[in-house]
């Protein structure tokens, strides 16, 4: 059994990638360490780097994520910068900026990089589209998750317990992986 090495601290994304690739044959194991983030104008590019980066340092094969909140009608803002919003206008600055605003159309942009040493890291996308609520609600979620209403659904993701909260994330980008890495062996 092949291992890969999830670059992060979060539980969900590490569930996700054991979800996708376990049945492949693929052991997910993890570490958090800080990667430098680029300034970069798309989350691929920042996940690319991290990924490289991590996957020198460490001298083995390593997944990094990168993620982004692209709200419509502030042109794709706050985007590659989500992190920074969030620790600086936060939830309640968006709602504010969006004042007045129709379209109110959002998606959540995650990049998920896989890179071995020595090689070009490889990405894959996957898109989680909804909109942007005009208030928060809800109990259970950080940040965005007070405001943002998946596509299909009439109430933000706080609203909604962790195991279908999940359901409605995007597993796109590691369907794409696990084809890869398929590929690969």
């Amino acid at each position: 059994m092949k291992t890969i090495t999830y670059v992060t601290g979060n539980i969900a994304k590490i569930e996700s990638a054991k979800n996708a690739l376990t049945p492949l044959g693929f052991e997910i194991d993890n570490i958090k360490m800080e990667t430098p983030e680029i300034q970069a104008n798309d989350v691929e590019e920042v996940s690319k780097y991290s990924a490289k980066w991590a996957s020198e340092k460490l001298n083995k094969p390593v997944l990094k994520n990168d993620s982004g909140l692209f709200v419509n009608g502030l042109k794709g803002f706050p985007g590659v910068y989500t992190k920074y919003a969030e620790e600086t206008i936060d939830v309640d600055g968006l709602l504010k900026l969006m004042e007045g605003l129709e379209d109110r159309t959002a998606y959540f942009k995650e990049s998920i990089a896989y890179c071995e040493p020595g090689e070009e890291p490889v990405v894959f996308v996957g898109l989680t589209k909804g909109r942007i609520d005009t208030k928060k609600s809800g109990t259970n979620g950080w940040s965005w998750d007070y405001v943002f209403i998946p596509e299909g659904e009439e109430e933000p993701l706080a609203c909604f317990e962790d195991n279908k909260k999940w359901s409605f994330w995007s597993q796109d980008a590691y369907k794409e992986l696990a084809k890869y890495l398929e590929t690969k062996k």
